[in-house]
């Protein structure tokens, strides 16, 4: 009998112990930990999309006790709460806000406390047209994590089952880690979506059903985009190299 499978996504977990240090971003790492010796009041956390600088982020505020903002929410954010350290995730997306950024960078300053900035890219790229904002912007360090190796990618994967409690054999990660875009956010989707079909099916995730779910995901991907691709059909042969 096929079970339904619900769609309840596990929530984030975003503790010290759940940031698998690698390569990619042990130096960004390191550097966060340091704190509160850091080399200037304000850095910039930047990285590609699932490089893990969010939970990175969010292991210094839950540390630093700081107030939390979002860059495209900066207009609305109730500025009076920051009187401690302050952290803003998507600083790059503050669009026409920039004076609201120069303003919390200000209270930062001149209350000698810490704020830290994550960004997909470095200030130089935001276009930011503020020239106090961008000297200032310019002026932090800037902290680069690399996108995930594969190394790295294969240990989220099995944490993100282990998390899901499925059990499958290392041949499984494998398929996936030589397939999959190197990415902590398609790692997440991929593990939800074999947890879906696990619980659907009633039976343990093997090679086939990984090939199944990537087939799945990337038909999805490239029919939200108008795309026509072959890769699915490869990826759906789980013998296939």
């Amino acid at each position: 009998m096929r079970q339904l499978a619900l769609d309840l996504p596990l929530p984030s977990r975003l503790g010290m112990e759940d940031f698998l240090v690698a390569p990619a971003n042990q130096v960004a790492f390191e550097t966060i930990e340091r704190w509160p010796q850091w080399p200037g009041n304000v850095l910039v956390l930047v990285g590609p999309e699932g490089s893990g600088k969010s939970h990175l982020a969010a292991i210094w505020a839950e540390r630093a006790a700081a107030f939390r903002m979002q860059g495209g929410d900066l207009e609305t954010a109730s500025l009076d709460r920051l009187e401690g350290h302050g952290m803003i995730d998507d600083a790059d997306q503050i669009g026409p806000h920039e004076a609201r950024l120069f303003h919390v960078l200000n209270i930062l300053r001149e209350n000698g406390r810490f704020g830290l900035l994550t960004a997909r890219s470095a200030p130089d790229s935001w276009g930011v047209r503020t020239p106090d904002l961008l000297s200032r912007l310019r002026l932090a360090p800037m902290l680069r994590l690399l996108p995930p190796d594969e190394a790295l990618v294969s240990a989220v994967l099995i944490k993100l089952l282990a998390d899901r409690q499925l059990t499958v054999d290392t041949s499984v990660v494998d398929f996936l880690c030589r397939r999959m875009e190197r990415s902590i956010a398609t790692a997440r989707r991929i593990v939800a979506a074999l947890d879906a079909a696990s619980l659907a099916s009633g039976r343990r995730v093997t090679r086939a059903t990984a090939a199944e779910v990537l087939a799945s995901l990337e038909a999805a991907d490239a029919s939200r985009h108008g795309l026509v691709t072959g890769v699915a059909q490869n990826a759906a042969d789980p013998n296939s190299e």
